[in-house]
């Protein structure tokens, strides 16, 4: 009982943390946030399993991981508040081709981030862009201007 109330401690912590931290996609991982992660998994490791490292409690400890995360998400389609709360919702951060610098500061984000995934759609120039969209995944979305 001990590990499956440790994993479900451990697991509402680390949502609580990284939904504080902010969204960014994998590809927008820099180095230093790449080794955060691997310290993390292994601070997390280490506070799962506590001195019983045999496979049972392993396993459920996995198990109970598992169960958090499919329960969360058939909470999360049975309600749009508690979706929006753990997922967050679209921001958009350049409208018409003005960046809204207080939406990227506060997503963490430079203009350069938008134009590189600007130019990644082919386009060159802030007023090509009618909307840059940071995508609930932390992906960064570009509408065009219509031609």
């Amino acid at each position: 009982m001990d590990a499956v109330l440790r994993a479900s401690a451990i697991y509402l912590a680390l949502l609580i943390l990284f939904k504080l931290a902010g969204r960014r996609s994998l590809a927008q991982l820099s180095t230093f946030d790449f080794v955060l992660l691997l310290i993390i998994g292994e601070a997390t490791q280490q506070a799962l399993l506590g001195e019983d490292f045999s496979v049972t409690n392993a396993v459920l400890v996995i198990a109970t991981l598992i169960a958090i995360d499919v329960g969360a998400s058939l909470f999360k389609r049975r309600s749009s508040v508690f979706a929006r709360l753990l997922d967050g919702s679209p921001t958009i951060v350049v409208d018409n081709g003005v960046p809204l610098q207080w939406r990227l500061s506060k997503s963490r984000l430079k203009l350069d981030d938008v134009m590189e995934t600007a130019r990644e759609n082919g386009l060159e120039r802030l007023d090509q862009i009618k909307y840059a969209i940071i995508e609930r995944n932390g992906k960064i979305s570009i509408i065009r201007q219509p031609e």
